[in-house]
């Protein structure tokens, strides 16, 4: 198990500090930042958006303009090189720079970069197609020295590693940059993985040094540069990069909030005494299986990718040939043989437990000939050879490594010594085989590096399900959460069983805060469906009811409230709307005495047409072409603003200090802010299915099924809801042996368990079935018309089922913590609405009645007892104090 972080010991950031409560302030408003979402390829994330806002506000206070040189502290696989584009394009319009200097410590950096920022073919371009600024098509051009005379609307960009910077400036050479050269223009320096320009150790001190007075000199060159640096490593701890830093850190993301917010892969650690080969043919078979899921959920082109990691270049050139023999030479005979043994020596890790148990039932003949052809010689690559050590620098390489998630890639595996820590952009790779060796290193330093490597496998694979991208994980909850489907978004690093060695990479793990499981390190909860309550009747011919659903019809689009928005006032908490939560809490936390409310704009006010004209321009998605899409029934832009059914009757309000006074730019920002909140609701709620009020059966036998829950325990977090199993065997009324549940769901169990006796005086069969969400295959839906649309399906926990002599009455229920309660509103109302008068129900006997109570909270809080004997449910319990019944 991973240590905790350590964070006793943490050095203050004064200038961090000043800046994230700077941006955090209501007075502080940040740019129109549209037009660079608009120039990148990829919009911002919310974080990279914070990290971009602390350069502008550091930007527009003459008190920190003697900040000239800062830096953005982020996670390996963040995204740095987003945020870096971004500030391209920020300086460029917004204060005029065009000369941009690109510094980094390898070639591999470099070439990396060079297909991020000017190579449009490529997958790993960073900018959108054309960059539009303000009209303007802005080009970015590659330069070996900066021209003096230079083209309107353009961007310039030198790539050079810091060696060849440091000979150009020191070795005067021709068409080479001198000091002199660069005093006659204003510059921003890039500098990647700047911890490299760090005196960091002793032994580094007196060339690294070299190096920041090569940036220190060119920066001084001329009073209007900046030098801003990105790196996820910057060792504070250290007393001299401490003083050197405190005070120009202006963004910090660490690895484990990068992690918790779900752009990662998760990752785990996989212990085993296995020899290499063994090790190897486990990884593969683990791959592969991958593979075979991502078909099974018609996800396309999913090419899990395999790191072989060792200390040594003959140990890893060895491993290499001996791996592509046993695979030469594997048969279906030695499969079965390998798999049979491995389940039981391997019985303790989920991972490979599950993927031997698939195994087992596939023809082996068919897996060897597809084994044998996805990993074979062509699909194998060695990059150990020739370089800088540690770094990929070989064109070639740098080619194959960084197109790995191409269709046309066809490697699946990859046997590396120390090249791949830096310049290396990998998103598919799943799993890391560290090789053992004869005379192993344990030190810090190595597992420093393994643990590096593993942040930047542990990037997130934005596969295509179900028709959609996504750059988060999509299977951590919800009815998908499956540990199959789960195998798609972890890495799992298959370690040495060696306890110092293991102590160790901890040690690392911690050091760079990167959340690691061990694979194992977890609890397997199973309820089984109990027989007595298979051999009933319900179970045998009875059925659950949810209500059918219907595609909502372009007619029906024709005003805004078809898309689930109130179209009367908008209040726009301005300068905060746009930025992280935490920034808004520091918003909230203003008394309501400190801010008032401005009217900004009413679109049926004819004098602000063109206030509003202005401010849908900035923004693609309201040119007409682009609104007809989701808008079918609208007709002009006209009709949009200024008819009663779209914006007309809109009006927007900003919530806004009491000294405060909104100017013209300021209005347009809350305009935009809020334009883009209606733009977020169209495009969402377009073309879903509303429910009806016609009920239809799906089988008990369908819905009461055996499963299992898997409760991950993570190494350095604690488990928000804990979800514990309850044996359930004695309660003839519960269909499962065991409840796996939370706490508020036991209790509402508790309570239901003090009705029984009651419920036995009316009922001939009492049955509380939990709705597990993981086999469950159906949703209730809204029905009723109300004004605020909620077209997703929702699935609550359990359904009360109670069988007199004539009738079936049916209650949905569902437990909601306090802090949900709000938010789920809708939820409440569509359990309400539920009544048999109110739906018709598609049964062969019309003895089904169908209820929907209240919001179940801590303690009955919302007493939907008494609501359930309101209806002559449940007749009259016996009084019991509430708070007993909590555990």
């Amino acid at each position: 198990m991973v240590n905790k972080s350590k964070n006793s010991n943490i050095k203050p950031l004064p200038f961090l500090e000043k800046v994230h409560e700077g941006i955090s302030r209501i007075d502080y408003v940040p740019y129109d930042y549209q037009y660079i979402n608009e120039s990148l390829k990829h919009n911002l994330r919310p974080y990279q958006l914070s990290a971009l806002f602390s350069l502008d506000w550091v930007q527009k206070h003459d008190e920190v303009q003697q900040h000239n040189h800062l830096m953005f502290n982020m996670a390996t696989g963040s995204g740095k090189t987003d945020v870096m584009a971004s500030n391209i394009l920020y300086l460029f319009k917004e204060y005029g720079y065009t000369n941009f200097l690109f510094v980094t410590n390898s070639n591999a950096i470099v070439n990396k970069t060079k297909e991020n920022f000017l190579n449009s073919n490529s997958s790993k371009y960073l900018f959108a197609p054309t960059i539009n600024i303000d009209g303007q098509l802005v080009d970015i051009k590659q330069v070996k020295n900066f021209p003096l005379n230079q083209q309107a609307n353009a961007i310039y960009i030198k790539l050079t590693t810091i060696q060849s910077l440091s000979n150009e400036i020191n070795y005067s050479k021709e068409n080479g940059l001198t000091i002199e050269d660069l005093e006659n223009y204003k510059i921003v320096i890039l500098a990647d993985e700047a911890h490299h320009f760090n005196a960091q150790t002793k032994s580094q001190k007196q060339k690294e040094t070299s190096w920041e007075e090569v940036l220190d000199r060119v920066r001084n060159a001329n009073k209007l540069n900046i030098q801003l640096e990105y790196t996820a490593t910057i060792d504070i701890d250290k007393d001299e990069v401490y003083e050197k830093y405190k005070n120009k850190i202006i963004y910090k993301y660490d690895l484990n909030r990068f992690m918790d917010d779900g752009y990662s892969k998760k990752v785990f650690r996989l212990e085993a005494n296995n020899d290499n080969n063994q090790k190897l043919l486990n990884a593969i078979l683990l791959s592969q299986y991958r593979k075979r899921i991502a078909h099974k959920l018609n996800i396309s082109d999913f090419k899990p990718v395999v790191l072989v990691k060792s200390n040594r270049i003959k140990t890893s050139e060895k491993v290499k040939d001996s791996f592509l023999q046993m695979m030469e030479d594997l048969s279906s005979e030695f499969l079965a043989k390998f798999i049979s043994e491995n389940a039981e020596i391997n019985k303790n890790s989920m991972a490979l437990s599950k993927a031997y148990e698939y195994w087992k039932t596939q023809d082996l003949s068919k897996a060897v000939e597809e084994l044998q052809r996805d990993f074979n010689i062509k699909t194998t690559i060695n990059v150990n050879e020739g370089g800088t050590k540690g770094i990929v620098s070989e064109e070639a390489d740098f080619k194959k490594l960084n197109s790995l998630e191409d269709i046309n890639n066809p490697f699946r595996i990859i046997f590396a010594v120390a090249k791949l820590t830096e310049g290396w952009d990998v998103l598919n790779l799943f799993d890391i085989v560290r090789i053992s060796e004869e005379k192993e290193s344990k030190t810090i330093k190595q597992t420093n590096a393994e643990a590096q490597l593993i942040g930047r496998g542990a990037r997130y694979y934005p596969f295509v399900y179900k028709g959609e991208k996504s750059y988060t994980r999509r299977f951590d909850t919800g009815a998908d959460s499956t540990f199959e489907n789960q195998l798609l978004e972890s890495l799992y690093y298959h370690t040495i069983n060696d306890s110092g060695y293991i102590k160790n990479l901890n040690k690392s793990f911690d050091n760079m805060n990167l959340i690691a499981n061990q694979d194992g390190n977890y609890q397997v909860f199973s309820a089984d469906v109990k027989k007595t309550f298979l051999k009933s009747n319900f179970y045998k011919n009875g059925n659950i009811y949810y209500n059918k659903t219907v595609q909502v019809p372009d007619s029906e689009y024709r005003d805004l409230k078809a898309y689930g928005i109130d179209n009367q006032t908008m209040i726009i908490n301005y300068s905060i709307a746009t930025t992280e939560s935490s920034f808004k809490q520091a918003y909230t936390s203003l008394s309501e005495n400190k801010v008032k409310l401005v009217n900004v704009v009413d679109f049926s006010n004819l004098s602000d047409y063109r206030l509003v004209k202005k401010a849908i321009a900035k923004n693609t998605f309201f040119r007409f072409s682009e609104m007809k899409q989701y808008l079918p029934e609208l007709t002009s832009i006209r009709e949009f603003i200024t008819s009663p059914n779209w914006l007309g009757n809109i009006s927007i309000l900003a919530r806004v200090p009491n000294e405060y006074t909104l100017n013209l730019d300021d209005k347009l920002k809350v305009i935009s802010i809020a334009l883009k909140q209606i733009q977020a609701q169209v495009v969402k709620n377009y073309r879903k299915e509303k429910g009806t009020n016609i009920f239809v059966p799906i089988s008990v036998k369908e819905t009461v099924k055996d499963y299992s829950k898997l409760v991950p325990q993570r190494s350095n977090k604690t488990i928000s809801e804990i979800i514990l199993p309850k044996d359930m065997s004695a309660k003839e009324w519960y269909p499962y042996s065991t409840a796996i549940v939370d706490q508020l769901e036991m209790s509402f169990i508790n309570l239901l368990d003090t009705w029984v006796n009651k419920l036995k005086e009316k009922y001939k069969e009492i049955y509380l079935i939990r709705n597990e969400e993981t086999i469950s295959k159906w949703s209730l839906h809204e029905f009723e018309n109300t004004d605020i649309k909620h077209y997703q399906g929702y699935k609550p926990d359990f359904i009360m089922v109670l069988i007199d002599a004539d009738f079936i009455y049916q209650i949905y229920v569902e437990p909601k913590g306090d802090e949900f309660l709000e938010k789920d509103a809708w939820k409440q109302n569509l359990l309400e609405s539920i009544r048999p008068e109110k739906i018709k129900v598609l049964a062969e006997n019309d003895n089904i009645k169908l209820y929907g109570v209240k919001f179940y909270t801590r303690g009955d809080g919302r007493n939907i007892r008494e609501e359930l004997q309101d209806l002559k449910i449940l007749p009259g319990a016996e009084e019991k104090h509430i708070d007993e019944l909590i555990l």
